[in-house]
């Protein structure tokens, strides 16, 4: 089957890529190929739903970038379409003297990426936003949000079909055979010879590049997120979103409170080292995909080089009264039994040989091939805006 441009991935950035392509050049022949039986089964559809602002990237980074554009680019869909979401702002609270430096980094690192309407707050404004939470000083950050991200995935599908796009499920990506001018792809029964291929395969997509002839730069290590769920009393105590000051040394966020446009509110998530690249709470370990994280150089720097903050991750995953712990810095009247069990997530994260997990987005182009390599959170926030600049590279390869 011949086609202008093969997409591989149905997550939200694969879906932002394909709209982007169809806006950008009108009669382009476009086909989305996800190997799962149903679109955004993975990262996209595995998140906290959260808009994020833009608030943690460093100013001029690419990831700081594409969020904050992203961002807009959510909200401005989801009024125009109908689609639920809820602008609802977020507290980032320091709790002790020793944080009070980096809320200030926060701040400036904010205001450097134009964020609207940052104010800093005392105990008295941090009680005005969130009753219940208790803090020496906040941010408040009135761009954040709420969406769920697997609606807006759904109406991206939606609009595709609508433009002629062709969106193949349960097509895994087996070959990729670079000929003139063309790129040949096999994937579940078919073969597609298409003029530009874009690699949108999240946790997979730097095996995705290998299949292209490609040898990527990093390699994703599959990181596991696990929330619980605020018992429905418990839940009452928190209105919008609240967060801890970050660790500036490890790349997560910490336990925070999300209220979910559902009006569910998720505690968490914790980030310990999943046993395969799908390794959902109760999913059985790949212990193949394992081994070669194991085995992966960088992993093992990194491991070295974090090992505390791991074990710390690890230990408050396996206790749910150390978690509950954790959620009292920010909201004191959080117990134990108020801890349900929640969702899981796995979050590709790339590292470099060297063991730094990558910070900025990795979107890298090989001849025919474009490979977005590293587009962890806020990825699901920025996936328009990384939609509308990997476009942008497949349209130079085109014109070719």
């Amino acid at each position: 089957m011949k086609v202008d441009v093969c997409v591989v991935g149905g997550g939200l950035v694969g879906l932002s890529v394909a709209l982007a392509l169809c806006d950008r050049l009108s009669g382009l022949s476009v086909t989305i190929l996800e190997k799962e039986d149903r679109i955004a089964a993975h990262q996209s559809s595995h998140n906290s739903g959260v808009v994020h602002s833009g608030l943690y990237y460093r100013p001029g980074s690419l990831k700081a970038r594409l969020c904050v554009e992203g961002r807009d680019a959510t909200y401005e869909l989801c009024q125009a379409e109908g689609i639920p979401h809820d602008r609802s702002g977020k507290l980032v609270i320091a709790t002790e003297v020793s944080q009070l430096e980096a809320l200030g980094k926060l701040e400036r690192r904010g205001a450097a990426n134009q964020l609207n309407g940052l104010e800093r707050l005392g105990p008295a404004g941090i009680a005005d936003h969130e009753p219940s939470a208790v803090g020496l000083a906040a941010l408040y950050v009135p761009d954040a949000g709420v969406v769920d991200f697997e609606v807006v995935a759904s109406h991206h599908a939606m609009k595709l079909r609508e433009r002629g796009a062709s969106v193949v499920t349960g097509a895994e990506v087996t070959r990729i055979q670079h000929r003139s001018g063309s790129v040949t792809i096999d994937a579940g029964r078919e073969r597609y010879m298409a003029k530009a291929l874009v690699n949108c395969a999240g946790l997979h997509s730097d095996r995705v590049a290998l299949l292209a002839g490609v040898t990527p730069s990093v390699q994703i290590v599959p990181f596991r997120g696990e929330y619980y769920r605020l018992s429905k009393n418990s839940a009452e105590l928190v209105r919008a979103l609240i967060y801890p000051v970050p660790d500036p040394t490890f790349p997560f966020l910490g336990v925070h409170f999300t209220r979910r446009i559902d009006g569910t509110v998720e505690v968490g998530p914790n980030a310990v080292l999943a046993a395969g690249r799908e390794h959902y709470r109760g999913s059985k370990p790949n212990w193949a995909e394992l081994r070669s994280t194991l085995g992966y150089s960088g992993f093992r720097r990194l491991a070295a080089r974090h090992w505390w903050e791991g074990s710390k991750e690890l230990f408050n995953s396996r206790s749910k009264r150390r978690y509950a712990r954790l959620a009292r810095r920010l909201v004191p009247g959080i117990g134990s039994e108020d801890l349900l069990p929640g969702g899981a997530g796995v979050r590709a994260q790339a590292v470099d040989a060297t063991g730094k997990l990558v910070d900025d987005f990795v979107i890298e182009t090989a001849g025919s091939t474009v490979h977005i390599l590293n587009a962890p959170s806020p990825g699901a926030t920025a996936s328009m805006a990384i939609g509308s600049y990997a476009a942008k590279q497949v349209q130079e390869i085109l014109a070719g």
